[in-house]
């Protein structure tokens, strides 16, 4: 196991930076808020499931035996609503929640999101929601009032400890902070929600109805890590009230703190320096910008140039930027790519783990990308050994600095090309060159290398 006991992470609850060790040595249960299946994923999703795809990479790169977990929130108000607006019927929301969900799974595959050991459905764990609810109804912190059972925020005297504040904010989660005026505290938020006659319900003893959204994830992490685990994270703008409310509820229930060793929470994307919002007309989903041309390579790129927890700011102009860079690191590599030259181990082992040092200091990617460009341009070290240690470091950026293009190359341009060789065989290098320019305007370049040609995509 490499250098894992320097591994320094800024946590949330605590609000420094500390060096990380697990419950059990070795082995870390993560868990990361997953999207509410009622739309197409937009680029905060991209921001915060690739950050948090290339922290898993690393901790599994540096020993770890790593299973990260996510949830789907697959029931909720939004997925109701948005089949009540479709006019889908009762049973619509089971269609909403399957064709976002599948979408969803497609954009993550398309950004080389692969660490995800486990996605976790919520309604694939209503029987462990239903029995928290109860536990917490017996333990004293839950009501029943007239829309169904709600937790006590005034028997939790701890709530309020990961936000330092009990109060909501303009950047919470404040679109599912349950109204009714029956309730004791004005935070107190719905645990199980009543059935309606047009809603989708679950048969219970505490009464028929559905989760609230707050505790399908506590559910979740007790029935697969237990009641204590290592790592939750999730956008900074769930901090509070839904990872508040998930402590109070968890630690409420088995008497036991923290709930969670190390919370990490990802910085805001801003889209042209103002917050993302479809009324704003700045709102883009995944699919919109690889529609555009760009490949989830150049996203990715563009998100590993801000650090996790730091704001960052998209504009057409960065992405292209985050391109452009990207496309001249899979050129250099492709030049260094075949040549045999001896390498010394002692060369790759000191600037690996002057890699592992750069982002043990809370996950600074930005820092270790731009390490890489060091390698690259170091004269200290031949080309096989810079491309091995670029390839190392991808296995942490997942940037796929190894796959082979695969490019097809129309009939109209093979041809082109025929006709080009056949003049610089002649040496009539005017007419040559003139085919060239064409091929160039027809969107591909050709490049001689010594007895041979390849040709690729502008």
């Amino acid at each position: 196991m490499l250098e894992i006991m320097k591994l320094r992470l800024y946590n949330t609850l605590t609000r420094k930076k500390e060096i990380f060790k697990p419950l059990k040595p070795g082995v870390i249960n993560m868990f990361v808020c997953g999207p509410t299946v009622y739309d197409n994923s937009h680029l905060g999703h991209a921001k915060t499931y690739i950050q948090f795809d290339v922290i898993a990479r690393y901790l599994r790169a540096v020993g770890y035996k790593v299973f990260y977990l996510q949830n789907i929130t697959d029931i909720d108000d939004k997925i109701i609503n948005k089949s009540k607006e479709g006019g889908l019927g009762k049973e619509g929301w089971k269609k909403i929640k399957e064709r976002y969900e599948k979408s969803y799974l497609e954009d993550m595959k398309k950004l080389n999101i692969v660490s995800v050991n486990k996605y976790a459905k919520a309604t694939d764990y209503i029987q462990e929601i239903i029995s928290q609810v109860k536990r917490l109804v017996k333990k004293g912190y839950a009501y029943q009032i007239s829309d169904g059972w709600y937790f006590d925020l005034s028997k939790d005297k701890d709530y309020g400890k990961l936000a330092g504040r009990t109060e909501l904010g303009t950047e919470d989660a404040i679109s599912r902070i349950d109204e009714n005026r029956e309730k004791r505290n004005k935070g107190d938020f719905c645990l199980w929600k009543f059935s309606k006659p047009d809603e989708p319900s679950w048969d219970s003893d505490i009464g028929d109805g559905r989760p609230g959204w707050h505790i399908e994830d506590t559910a979740i992490t007790e029935k697969e890590f237990g009641v204590q685990y290592d790592i939750h994270g999730g956008g900074m703008d769930l901090i509070f009230p839904h990872h508040e409310a998930e402590i109070a509820q968890m630690e409420s229930i088995s008497g036991k703190k923290p709930l969670v060793r190390c919370w990490l929470h990802t910085g805001f994307l801003e889209i042209n320096a103002e917050k993302m919002g479809k009324s704003k007309k700045n709102f883009y989903t995944i699919k919109e910008v690889l529609e555009k041309g760009y490949a989830p390579e150049h996203l990715r790129y563009f998100f590993l140039s801000g650090q996790y927890r730091k704001p960052l700011n998209f504009t057409w102009e960065s992405l292209g930027a985050a391109k452009n860079a990207y496309e001249k690191l899979k050129n250099i590599l492709k030049e260094l790519q075949g040549k045999e030259e001896k390498v010394n181990k002692k060369n790759i082992e000191i600037a690996y783990h002057q890699f592992l040092e750069i982002i043990n200091d809370d996950l600074n990617m930005p820092r270790g990308l731009s390490f890489m460009w060091e390698i690259l341009r170091d004269e200290k070290l031949n080309d096989t050994e810079k491309h091995e240690l670029a390839l190392k470091f991808d296995k942490v950026f997942g940037l796929n600095l190894d796959k082979e293009e695969k490019i097809e190359i129309p009939y109209s341009i093979q041809k082109l090309v025929e006709e080009r060789e056949k003049s610089r065989k002649i040496s009539d290098f005017k007419t040559a060159d003139k085919i060239r320019e064409k091929i160039n305007k027809l969107g591909f370049v050709v490049e001689d290398k010594g007895k041979g040609f390849a040709i690729k995509k502008k």
